[in-house]
Order: structure tokens, then sequence, then C-alpha cells
């Protein structure tokens, strides 16, 4: 199928030609069509399977064919965000596909002043995208209105229950007008989020692309058991090969994050760091650096992650296990963008042996097993994963003549992941097909 298929009027079909794309994602084909019915919309998919531009070009061309009656430009669209990355690449997505429309967006979240937020407010948008704080911060001051919402969309339901905004959530729901479109889109749906669907929702049409907190099939996955205090030089032994071109670390806080980018810095590892108390501006040099390759690693916390949307990161590194299974999902999707494989790797000390278990039954499969590298910790493999683990070892000084960790089969997938391999099924374990970025969105 083409996006000449869905329907879409020509100015967006040149924006999308534009873009560099000519077949829709999956969720794009189911979704689409429905939107521009007017219909609401339950979406259950990963970040990265195009979902932004599922909604977002048949919401430019609802409001491209229905003219506002209002002489003054009054907001029409309300895409609520978690964090203010994927607030910034929506509102990105909404300039490039609706820049032959005439509409116009605003993005507004918080950490950065107000007042140039509330001047854009002022000359009038059509489309808002927000975080939930900023939002309720300026409702809250009388500075801005939702009684003109006629499409709502809150993106990454899971998340915002993660990152506790649910109620603020909830209030900015109560402000908008009871006759509206409604889209919610969630990788994972808790019962909170269940309830909250079922509460604004109206007959709403079910789309869903991947099986609900499965792993990436294009990702090769490993985990390397280690003593805690060896894991920064374990972390350096594996950044030794220059094959893991655009790796994103993770840490469990904002403090573990900033003293590993001084410790990778006097190793002379280029890398920088992305949390929730760097400022806004800092965030965003951050990540663009990281984008253009001028910064190999980025050390990020899982909120601040949430957002991040590069296509070419060949490896992540969960230099800490999350203690939420969920997110072991949201962080190694990182990788494996674009049709793209990828590599996930996971440092686990004895603390975190129960968060690994965990992850595992989450995904219904085990994580093979790195058994042999400098730093192997004393406490050895357990027995439940023994069975799991492979000779093959890290890449770096002491990995196979390529350069590149060997699997269990003996084969030496690529540092570098291309996007025309085909995902490799590892023996008979039965790998899902979740988050495989396709090429949009």
């Amino acid at each position: 199928m083409q996006f000449n298929d869905l329907k879409l009027m020509d100015s967006l079909l040149r924006a999308v030609r534009a873009e560099g794309y000519a077949e829709p994602t999956p969720i794009q084909v189911q979704a689409i069509p429905h939107v521009l019915n007017g219909k609401d919309i339950v979406g259950c998919a990963q970040t990265g399977t195009g979902k932004t531009a599922a909604f977002a070009l048949p919401i430019l061309q609802r409001l491209a064919t229905a003219a506002q009656s209002q002489q003054r430009r009054s907001i029409r669209v309300l895409v609520l965000s978690p964090t203010r990355e994927l607030a910034s690449q929506i509102g990105d997505s909404f300039a490039a596909y609706g820049r032959y429309t005439g509409l116009k967006h605003g993005v507004i979240f918080g950490g950065v002043g107000q007042q140039p937020q509330v001047e854009l407010l002022r000359r009038g948008i059509d489309i808002l995208v927000a975080t939930p704080g900023r939002l309720l911060d300026l409702m809250q001051q009388g500075l801005i209105r939702l009684n003109t919402i006629e499409i709502f969309v809150l993106d990454e339901a899971d998340r915002m229950l993660d990152m506790g905004f649910i109620h603020d959530v909830r209030k900015i729901i109560s402000a908008l007008p009871t006759q509206r479109q409604t889209l919610l889109f969630s990788a994972t749906m808790p019962p909170d989020i269940q309830d909250l669907a079922d509460r604004i929702l109206v007959k709403p049409v079910r789309v869903e692309v991947t099986p609900q907190a499965t792993t990436v099939e294009k990702i090769e996955q490993s985990v390397f058991f280690v003593e805690k205090q060896d894991k920064r030089a374990l972390l350096e032994y594996v950044l030794s090969d220059q094959a893991i071109r655009r790796v994103l670390v993770f840490t469990r806080t904002k403090h573990g994050a900033n003293k590993l980018v001084q410790q990778l810095d006097r190793a002379r590892i280029q890398a920088e760091a992305i949390h929730g108390n760097k400022s806004q501006t800092a965030r965003e040099r951050a990540l663009a650096n990281f984008k253009s390759g001028k910064t190999r690693v980025l050390v990020a916390t899982d909120i601040a992650a949430r957002g991040i949307d590069v296509d070419d990161v060949t490896h992540v590194i969960n230099y800490d296990l999350p203690n939420e299974p969920e997110s072991y999902v949201h962080r190694i999707g990182r990788t494996a963008r674009a049709g793209a494989s990828g590599t996930a790797y996971s440092f686990c000390d004895a603390d975190e042996r129960a968060y690994l278990r965990d992850i595992e039954k989450l995904i219904r499969l085990r994580v093979p097993v790195v058994a042999e590298h400098p730093y192997a910790s004393p406490l050895g493999i357990p027995a439940a994963t023994s069975a799991q683990s492979t000779n093959r070892q890290p890449t770096g000084r002491n990995s196979s003549a390529n350069g590149n960790p060997r699997s269990a089969n003996g084969s030496t997938p690529s540092g570098a992941p291309s996007g025309d391999r085909k995902p490799r099924r590892r023996s008979r374990h039965r790998r899902s097909s979740v988050g495989q970025r396709p090429s949009m969105g």
C-alpha cells in the first residue's frame, strides 16, 4: 500500500514525499482512515512504529478541510505528551507534514520561561502540543482555555501514569468539551489506563500493531553479570570497540548519569548526560550533539530518554537494570529504528538479579549471558540462566577477530545495523515483533 491509497489530500502527500516516505507503516494503515472518519481511537503501539504520523496526517487533513468559523484562530487540537523531548518531536512532525496546509502549531513545556509560549498562544495556533505540568499551570493562570478543542490526543498514556502525571491529565480532560474526537496511544494497557480509556473514549476503534510489553524482534540482547564496582570498567571495555558508533547508556538516577559522564570523560570517551535536572537548553544541545555524531555516548535516565528518537543508535546499554520490566522494553526500543537491527547489552549485579528475572518473565525470553569477559562476577551465573549462557565475548579488546561479539550459534553480528538485514532469530525461543520502527513517525 502507498500513501496515495489512504485518501490523503495532495498537500499532505507532497509533504510526505518531501520527507522521503512512500509506504505507510502498519499503524498508519490502520489508524489514518478511522481518524479521517472522526472515530475515537485506542492505539496499542510502541514508540518508533510511526504512530505520530498516524495521528498527525489525518488531523491535519481534518482541520484543513473544515475551516474555522471564528475570525480569530483558536486551538482546535490538543496533543498531550509526557516529556519535553517527545513534545518537541511531535511538534516537528506537525511542522513537516503540515508545511503546505497553512495550519499553525505550538509546543509548550516546562523548564523554560513561559512568556514566549504565552505570546505564541496570543498570536493564535490551530494545534497545541503540550506537557501536562506547563499546560495546567497556564490554565490555572487563566492564560489558556481549552473550550474550542475538537480533537484530543493522549500520547504514551502508560508513561504518563509511570511519571505520576495521570492526576494532571484527568484535570486537563475535565476542561475539554465533551463533544470531541479522542485518540489515546499507549505501549501497554495497565488497568488504570484501560479505566481512563473507558471513561474518555466513545465507541473507540482499537488499532494494535504489536503485542503488548514484548521485546523488539531485531534486537540482539545480552546480559553481563558483573560486580557493581566493576560496571564502569566493563563499560569502558565494551566501548573500546569502535563498531559501537552511537550508544545510549541508561542509568537509574540523575546523579548516576552525571557521575558516569565524568568518569567516561576521564577515560577520554566523549559522553553527555540527559535527565530531568538538566535545563531544556542543555538537554536539546546534548540530543543535537548525539544526533549529529559529535557525541558518541548519551547517558540518560528513563524519563528523559522517553522522547529520544534517533534512527542510528547502534547499541543500548543498560548500565543499571530498571526496576520496572516495562522500562527495559522501552529502553532497548531506542535501537533497531527505521527498519535496522540493533544490539542491547545489560549489566547485572547481584542486587539486580530479581530485576532480570522480572524482565525475562515479561518478554518471555531468557536473555543470553556473555559468560567470558574480564569483569565477570565471581558469584557466577545463576542456575536458572546458565543453560542460556554463551561463550561469546563482548565487543572490546578480547573480542573475536572482527571485533564483534560472537553469538551462541557462532555468527558475528555487526555493531552497525544495516537496514536490509533480516531479523536474527535465536534458537527455539519465540521472539515477538514489537516496536520495529517502520519508516516514519
